[in-house]
């Protein structure tokens, strides 16, 4: 699987975004997606994760009812909606996927990374 992020840029605090992540091959439909970020000089954090079936998602508490992660597996891809965005939302926005675990712990290596999007909000 190899996965491309898009969909980032500059917004002003309280504005909207949504991130996609487009990914080939066909192993995308069993693989669980996840998002993270990483802001300038920070270890890579998790923000987002969906199950294969996109039943079950998860939320780091800090985007807690600002974002929202979804599939759609008859595109391939991966999208990440964010509100009410802060500037503390700055950072370079990845996607994850893996094929057995849910892309949702901080320092573990998935099976696959996107190549990263920037995200900056100004204040």
């Amino acid at each position: 699987v190899q996965l491309q992020a898009c969909g980032g840029g500059l917004v002003q605090a309280g504005g909207s975004l949504r991130l996609s992540c487009a990914a080939s091959g066909r192993t995308f439909s069993y693989s669980h997606l996840g998002w993270f970020r990483q802001a300038p000089g920070k270890d890579r954090e998790f923000v987002a994760a969906v199950s294969r079936s996109g039943s079950s998602t998860y939320y780091a508490n800090s985007v807690k009812g600002r974002f929202a992660i979804s599939r759609d597996n008859a595109k391939n891809t991966v999208y990440l909606q964010m509100n009410s965005l802060k500037p503390e939302d700055t950072a370079v926005y990845y996607c994850a996927a893996d094929r057995n675990r849910l892309p949702r712990r901080n320092g573990v290596t998935y099976d696959y990374w996107g190549q990263g999007t920037l995200v900056t909000v100004s204040s």
